[in-house]
């Protein structure tokens, strides 16, 4: 999943979701430097990551889009989930998207010299560009896929994936229903595990 889904799958401990947020930027032994909530965070975040990527539907998702993109087709498949889960936010949360979103933004703002040196320097342009909310409209994704492919160190396509969505918008919603459900509860139970 990406960044919304794994901020949304965090709850409200402000540790859990900086390290929810952070983890991919946190390799080896280097998790040691934070907090025990942090590194909770870090564990869900990877939690997540492996209940999603052995999932039935997500890995036939993922194997339809690798003539498309590759390598890239589980980056793709990220995407998409985050665009439907925030365009249909009202069905997860009864917090309006924007509330959220910003609120999201203050908690990592707040601790962001305590991220790591990658974090501190995307989440500038993540703000800039209110990624998070932006997610929901189509043009949103697209900027977001678009700027992916441009730091690829060669050809994604991911500049294209916009265009597959808009092509097979239905299948790609009737994937994200069946899957992210199951993915919400088995966070809630996982969270618990680890902040006991």
């Amino acid at each position: 999943m990406n960044f919304l889904a794994h901020l949304y799958l965090s709850g409200d401990d402000p540790e859990i979701i900086i390290g929810n947020f952070i983890a991919d930027h946190v390799k080896g032994k280097k998790v040691e430097l934070y907090s025990t909530g942090i590194q909770a965070g870090i564990q869900l975040h990877r939690a997540i990551d492996e209940f999603t990527d052995n999932h039935a539907v997500v890995k036939e998702t993922v194997q339809g889009l690798r003539p498309l993109f590759r390598k890239y087709a589980g980056v793709v498949v990220d995407m998409y989930f985050d665009h439907f889960l925030a365009a249909g936010w009202q069905r997860w949360s009864e917090e309006p998207l924007k509330h959220f979103t910003t609120g999201m933004y203050h908690v990592l703002m707040r601790r962001f010299q305590e991220l790591p040196p990658r974090t501190r320097y995307m989440l500038p342009y993540m703000l800039k560009n209110d990624w998070l909310f932006n997610y929901r409209k189509l043009e949103g994704l697209h900027r977001g896929l678009s700027g992916m492919a441009k730091r690829t160190s060669f050809a994604s396509g991911m500049e294209h994936a916009t265009e597959e969505l808009r092509t097979n918008y239905d299948y790609y919603q009737m994937q994200f229903d069946r899957f992210f459900p199951e993915l919400r509860d088995f966070a809630l139970i996982r969270r618990e595990e680890i902040t006991r």
